[in-house]
C-alpha cells in the first residue's frame, strides 16, 4: 500500500497517468487552475453555522501555557488578520461537497472517519491542538500539547507523534495558501524532547510556491522559544479538488 501511495504521488507530480484514468495530465497554469482565493478557501474551510465539533477549543486538558498563548492569538483574530481554524473530527467535514481529483476515491462502507490527530477521543490523553492561520502572509502557528498516550521516552512525546503534528499543520497551511493537497517530502531534525502535558508552539511559513508545489518550513519549540525541539521542511503537490457529482 505504500508502494502504491507513494507511486500515485511520483505519478501525479510528473503529470503521468494515473492508474485506471483513461486521459493525461496537463501541466497546469497555476493561474488558471488554482483560481481560488485564499479568502474563498478560508471561508468554505470555516464554516461559520455548523453542528459539528470543533476539537480545537479550549477544555480542561489545556495546560496554563497553551490557554494563554490561545487567549492571545484569539485576540489577534481581532486586530491582526488571524484566523483561528475549526478542526473537526474528520477533513471530509471541512470540504464538504468536494471531492479528491482525478478518481482519487476509496469505496467503503465505514461511517466513523477520523483524522489520524483526531483519533483520541480523550481530552488531554492524545492530541491537544489549535491551528492560526494568517491569510495575508501565508503563516500558521499551532499550539500541541502532546498526551501520555502520545509518549516515547517515558515522560517525553513520541517523535512521530510531532512529526504528525508538522504534517498537519503544513497540509491545513498548504491548502488555505495555495490549493496544496498532498505531501510530497517531510525533512525533519529533531533536537529536544517535549515533555507530555507541556506546550510546543509551531511555526509554519510557506517559502514559496512554484512548479505545482508549495515550499514550506516549520520550527517547534518552547513558549519562550528558548528551547527548539525540531526543524522542519515540506513540500506539499498543488492540485483543486473537485464538485462531488450530484449522481
Amino acid at each position: 500500500m505504500i508502494r502504491r501511495c507513494f507511486q500515485v504521488a511520483v505519478r501525479l507530480g510528473r503529470h503521468r497517468v494515473l492508474p485506471g484514468v483513461p486521459q493525461v495530465l496537463p501541466r497546469l497554469n497555476p493561474t488558471s487552475a488554482f483560481g481560488s482565493s485564499t479568502d474563498a478557501l478560508v471561508s468554505r474551510f470555516c464554516l461559520k453555522k455548523t453542528d459539528l465539533k470543533d476539537y480545537a477549543l479550549p477544555n480542561a486538558s489545556w495546560c496554563p501555557d497553551m490557554l494563554t498563548l490561545y487567549q492571545e492569538f484569539l485576540e489577534k483574530t481581532k486586530t491582526d488578520g488571524w484566523i483561528k481554524l475549526p478542526s473537526f473530527k474528520s477533513n471530509r467535514d471541512h470540504i464538504q461537497g468536494l471531492t479528491l481529483p482525478f478518481g482519487l476515491a476509496v469505496a467503503s462502507d465505514i461511517s466513523d472517519w477520523r483524522i489520524f490527530t483526531r483519533c483520541i477521543q480523550v481530552e488531554g490523553q492524545g492530541y491537544e491542538y489549535v491551528i492560526f492561520f494568517h491569510p495575508s502572509k501565508k503563516k500558521s502557528i499551532c499550539l500541541f500539547q502532546p498526551g501520555p498516550y502520545l509518549e516515547g521516552a517515558p515522560g517525553f512525546a513520541h517523535g512521530g507523534s510531532l512529526a504528525a503534528m508538522m504534517d498537519e499543520t503544513f497540509s491545513k497551511t498548504a491548502y488555505l495558501a495555495g490549493e496544496g493537497l498532498f505531501t510530497v517530502s517531510l525533512n525533519i531534525r529533531f533536537k529536544n524532547l517535549i515533555p507530555v502535558g507541556s506546550l510546543a508552539v509551531l511555526k509554519v511559513d510557506v517559502e514559496k510556491i512554484e512548479d505545482q508545489k508549495v515550499y514550506m518550513s516549520c520550527i517547534a519549540q518552547s513558549r519562550d522559544q528558548q528551547t527548539v525541539y525540531a526543524k522542519c521542511s515540506g513540500v506539499f503537490l498543488q492540485l483543486q479538488l473537485e464538485e462531488e457529482s450530484s449522481q
